[in-house]
């Protein structure tokens, strides 16, 4: 899979589940999604278990930090870093 692909499965997810479907303008790749209120604590668990069963990896305590999944950059960042790429 390549990273734009990883980037498209991110942005979907979050659209889709966060934003009720909400056009893809609406999320900037290097906004925070904390500061945007886009999530909270709970939906930042909801985003680590999606990425755990897509890309097939466990995502560490140590790594549930917000500089991995504050951004969509981040998170695709963080992602591409576990797989190696």
């Amino acid at each position: 899979m390549s990273e734009n692909e990883t980037r498209g499965q991110i942005r979907t997810m979050i659209l889709e589940s966060f934003l009720q479907g909400g056009a893809p303008d609406a999320l900037k790749d290097d906004v925070s999604l904390e500061r945007a209120h886009i999530v909270d604590s709970v939906r930042t668990l909801e985003l680590i278990m999606f990425i755990e069963e897509t890309f097939g990896f466990s995502v560490d305590n140590d790594d549930a930090v917000p500089e991995n999944f504050d951004t969509v950059n981040a998170i695709v960042a963080y992602i591409e870093r576990k797989r190696g790429g």
